[in-house]
């Protein structure tokens, strides 16, 4: 029988064990594989229980970042691989895009593929992008990049500083995050990376107590957003500052002007403004 996901996602940050053969990760090339799950039915249910704790409507399509949760088990997958150049545990998912092409509405069945791709020098260590595309039948309806990093030997002149995004003044409603949030999430994601579950978990791995999942925060913004972003949009985000739990966090938006249609939004912590996280919307 296999290891549990998570058990082989941290055996690679484990002193001594990794660096037995089939743990031990090179840092060398990403592999060449392409992982697919086909015909994954989008069920009321699961998009229900998601929307819930993202702060979404329930509705009869998808929320836009919701097939991201269809698409962590290839990304876990790929990642605890004995191939893969990079443990999963303290990778950090630096950034991430989304962009539907239509909205995808439950009963619908849809594949997913995903390949690591462009690993590369980045100011702070090493970056790569995990490139997810779901599609209905024939048709691309959905596209995503996770861009992870690993801290370390980075290259301040001349590696990638990462997105370049606006800053916005969060004049927005300030946002409780419960203690639990890592767990309810990552009951509806399967994301139970330790960090994200409990103080003492989040400890053993460097952190001060546990932390809310980027991909939560990021869905609470699109939630905040929903009804003014058009059917086929991309939104963008950029990770910066975790939010410890439980937290407090506030939310801006503001139009962008000069003929691009979109919001650029941000979220931050309301005592010193730092953020959290930046992020921009565009139609498709």
């Amino acid at each position: 029988m296999a290891l549990p996901v998570m058990l082989k996602a941290a055996l690679p940050a484990v002193p001594g064990v990794n660096q037995l053969p089939g743990i031990k990760k090179t840092g060398g090339a990403l592999p060449e594989s392409t992982l697919e799950r086909r015909d994954v039915l989008v069920e009321r249910g699961a998009v229900e229980r998601y929307a819930a704790v993202c702060g979404f409507p329930n509705r009869d399509v998808a929320p836009v970042p919701y097939l991201h949760m269809l698409a962590f088990p290839l990304h876990m997958q790929l990642m605890t691989d004995a191939s893969f150049p990079f443990p999963a545990i303290g990778s950090v998912h630096l950034e991430n895009t989304i962009t539907q092409h239509r909205p995808v509405a439950i009963g619908e069945k849809v594949s997913l593929s995903l390949k690591a791709e462009n690993l590369r020098k980045s100011t702070k260590g090493r970056a790569w992008d995990m490139n997810v595309t779901g599609t209905v039948g024939e048709e691309v309806v959905w596209t995503s990049t996770s861009t992870y990093l690993r801290v370390g030997g980075g290259d301040k002149e001349n590696g990638d500083p990462g997105m370049s995004l606006a800053a916005v003044e969060a004049k927005g409603p300030v946002w409780s995050v419960p203690d639990n949030i890592g767990r309810v999430y990552g009951a509806v994601s399967g994301d139970r990376n330790p960090i994200h579950l409990y103080p003492l978990t989040a400890k053993a791995l460097g952190f001060p107590r546990h932390i809310a999942h980027g991909m939560w925060s990021k869905a609470r913004c699109i939630a905040a957003l929903e009804n003014r972003l058009p059917d086929a949009v991309t939104v963008e985000v950029a990770f910066k500052k975790p939010i410890f739990l439980p937290g407090r966090a506030r939310f801006g938006a503001e139009p962008r002007t000069g003929g691009a249609e979109g919001w650029d939004f941000t979220l931050v912590n309301p005592k010193n403004g730092a953020p959290h996280l930046l992020g921009r919307t565009s139609a498709v």
